[in-house]
């Protein structure tokens, strides 16, 4: 006989379909939290302006803590810093494409949000 197991994620926000596994970190206490995309979308935004501000935890360039050494992790950082400076341009600020946000962007990105 044979058996089909399907696994459906629930949203631990609202309850709706889940859409993926979101992992992070706070206070060296590593975190699981599944996710519609657009709750996945709201945790990255809502946490865009302090990933932008932080610096990677770990020892030699390179290595990270295992809650931030997954592609998703760098990938939510793009994403953050991204939208960080969208906005500092739409404010019509002047800012890099690359390197360090001056904490001076990112405290206005704060305040505004």
């Amino acid at each position: 006989m044979a058996q089909q197991t399907t696994i459906t994620l629930i949203d631990d926000l609202d309850g709706s379909e889940a859409d993926e596994q979101v992992e992070f970190a706070v206070d060296g206490r590593a975190f699981e939290i599944d996710l519609s995309a657009a709750n996945a979308e709201r945790l990255r935004e809502s946490l865009a302006p302090f990933v932008a501000a932080a610096r990677r935890a770990g020892g030699r360039r390179g290595s990270a803590p295992a809650a931030a050494s997954s592609n998703g992790s760098s990938a939510s950082e793009r994403a953050a810093n991204r939208a960080v400076r969208e906005w500092a341009i739409a404010q019509g600020m002047k800012i890099s494409e690359r390197g360090r946000i001056p904490s001076s962007v990112l405290q206005a990105y704060q305040n505004a949000h």
